[in-house]
């Protein structure tokens, strides 16, 4: 085990110092980066490999789904637009009475499954898993740089969804990353992520999973290939990270229900595809008496789907097609 991390070791070293040079030696970095794959597979063993915990865990076992609400709750109700609430100097919005919505870009966060389709129900869980600091990390310095293309950041969150280490990345992902991340942030994106796996090891880890797990592990493997090439496309990527078709929806769970947030307030998700959800937040009166402050904050959210075969859904706080001329009626500010 020692001589396998001492000779991983130095793959990463030997691939940073061709890095100025990829071009001239790009086919012996893919060698040694399939050398250096085969040798930790071999090592860990197909079934510790198949043990290692996905960037992000969250799953609808995760959703709490005491005082829930079926979507006929205050059907009645005219939104306004949550954008419009005073933000909180860290992030989000502070809440105040009432029922507000907002239109704001979402990231797939599993890779392999399908995209949201009409009729699914999407319910609020928060990001878990070994990567969740880095994913929030993230979504929140996106906001602060709106050069950055949404598409360029979902190409980042699936190299990450799919374990990739950062001593492979390549090309734009390579140039979002080191725009939106510290460089303590980058060497953490080596724990826990895991090479380009031979051939031979995913034919073997493919039979001992169920379909819709095997769909994931080998999209996961997939994404880490073409990121590792330098030779992709945002195309390619979405290839293997989105399925064709749609999951049949669980009728248990239906569109438009509404779960109780930890913080007391009800929210609930309309996706549009996965780049876009329309969110809707209901504040009771009660929940903000007395001046108390309850944020709203996306950045820790994800509209968890009740079907595993569809996708998870990292909200943002970034609105899409907002109208500032609009003037809120409510305590906030009132007429």
């Amino acid at each position: 085990m020692k001589n396998t991390k001492n000779i991983c070791l130095a793959l990463v070293f030997i691939l940073a110092g061709f890095s100025k040079s990829s071009a001239q030696f790009g086919g012996l970095k893919d060698k040694l980066l399939q050398m250096g794959a085969a040798k930790g597979a071999k090592a860990l063993g197909v079934d510790q490999l198949l043990k290692q915990p996905a960037s992000i865990t969250t799953a609808f076992e995760d959703v709490n789904r005491e005082g829930e609400k079926m979507p006929e709750f205050n059907s009645g109700a005219k939104f306004q637009p949550l954008y419009l609430l005073p933000k909180n100097p860290e992030g989000g919005f502070i809440l105040c009475e009432g029922f507000y919505e907002i239109s704001n870009k979402s990231y797939c966060l599993k890779a392999g499954t399908f995209a949201p389709s009409k009729g699914d129900g999407y319910m609020f869980a928060p990001v878990l898993g070994p990567k969740k600091q880095i994913v929030i990390s993230i979504i929140k310095s996106a906001e602060k740089h709106p050069e950055v293309n949404q598409h360029d950041i979902q190409a980042l969150l699936w190299t990450i969804i799919a374990r990739t280490k950062f001593a492979d990345y390549s090309g734009t992902v390579k140039v979002t990353a080191l725009t939106l991340l510290t460089a303590r942030q980058l060497t953490q994106l080596e724990g826990g992520a895991l090479g380009v796996l031979p051939f031979d090891v995913m034919e073997k880890a493919k039979d001992q999973l169920p379909s819709g797990v095997r769909a994931v592990f080998e999209a996961e493997n997939n994404i880490r290939q073409l990121v590792s090439s330098g030779n992709y496309s945002y195309a390619d990527l979405e290839k293997y990270a989105i399925v064709a078709g749609m999951a049949p929806p669980r009728t248990d769970v239906p569109s438009g229900i509404w779960t109780k947030h930890p913080d007391g307030y009800y929210i609930r998700y309309f996706p549009s595809g996965y780049a876009i959800t329309k969110v809707q937040v209901y504040v009771p009166k009660e929940l903000v008496a007395n001046g108390k402050k309850i944020i709203y904050d996306a950045a820790d959210d994800i509209a968890c789907p009740a079907n595993t075969g569809s996708q998870r859904l990292a909200q943002t706080n970034e609105p899409l097609n907002a109208d500032y001329s609009i003037k809120l009626t409510t305590s906030c500010n009132p007429k």
